[in-house]
């Protein structure tokens, strides 16, 4: 497994999932600043070694409704006003951190319909190409505000990987709350075996997908991620599942060090991810 990891500290075009109870204290709800701003100095980091970055950051939601006081967001028009005001919010904590290091950042928010629809596909690609030429780290999450069914059937592990597609990015790291891959849920099951390393998607892989987020904040769990692999791989990108505790795991990863669960990638010359999007998630 060793040379598998080596070959990490060669990849160039880099896409960097974060999720919501990530970027929080689990006390009060609030952003935690310490965690984004070692996040961001990772991320600059990478890109003052001339790599290609993009982060996936979730988070919008969470954070509009802590702005405006309320808990109960199960109705579809509140949800879209808590993302309205959490997204400004969490692009502006994003902008002032990354400019503390000279880095510039850019939002991009998107929706299946921009993957789905060719022309705007095209239009998406070619302006991420652009600001990753410009120097730029793209800052993105689903348009919540205006796609009522993203909201109900969307996670950011299974955007991360469209936009790893969409760039061809060959590495994708999903940071999550767990460390990787196991046989089973560790939090459940004390027999359950981590898997350090995935050569092939089989079933048997695929059937260790539990179908429970680890945290009431996100909206993906195991299943969602293994679904984001099926994509990234299929895509020609390497994927790695490991925690987000403490965020400077990024540099541990890209260092050829051994942590998380490394997917290696399976590239199919005839996938194409709006066929995904209309076959699988319609």
């Amino acid at each position: 497994m060793d040379k598998y990891r080596e070959l990490i500290k060669n990849k160039k075009r880099i896409v960097i999932k974060i999720g919501s109870s990530s970027l929080r204290h689990k006390e009060t709800g609030d952003f935690d600043y310490i965690k984004m701003e070692s996040l961001v100095r990772e991320l600059c980091n990478l890109r003052n070694q001339g790599k290609d970055v993009i982060l996936v950051s979730s988070g919008a939601i969470a954070a509009g409704k802590k702005v405006i006081h309320i808990k109960d967001d199960s109705e579809i028009g509140v949800k879209q006003a808590c993302a309205a005001i959490g997204q400004a919010k969490l692009m502006m904590t994003y902008e002032k951190l990354f400019s503390e290091y000279g880095q510039v950042a850019a939002q991009v928010l998107l929706t299946k319909d921009t993957i789905i629809n060719d022309l705007n596909r095209f239009n998406a690609h070619n302006t991420f190409i652009e600001l990753l030429k410009l120097g730029a780290i793209p800052v993105v999450n689903e348009n919540d505000t205006i796609s009522t069914y993203e909201i109900k059937f969307g996670d950011n592990d299974t955007l991360s990987a469209i936009v790893a597609a969409l760039v061809g990015a060959d590495l994708l790291i999903l940071l999550s709350d767990i460390d990787g891959l196991y046989s089973g849920d560790p939090r459940k099951d004390k027999d359950a075996k981590f898997i350090p390393i995935v050569d092939k998607l089989t079933p048997e892989i695929l059937a260790m997908a539990g179908d429970e987020p680890g945290s009431d904040v996100g909206t993906g769990g195991m299943g969602t991620k293994l679904s984001a692999a099926k994509i990234a791989v299929r895509s020609g990108a390497d994927m790695i599942i490991a925690n987000a505790k403490d965020v400077r795991i990024i540099h541990r990863i890209m260092d050829g060090r051994d942590f998380g669960t490394l997917f290696l990638s399976d590239k199919d010359e005839n996938f194409f991810i709006g066929d995904y999007l209309v076959d699988d998630m319609s």
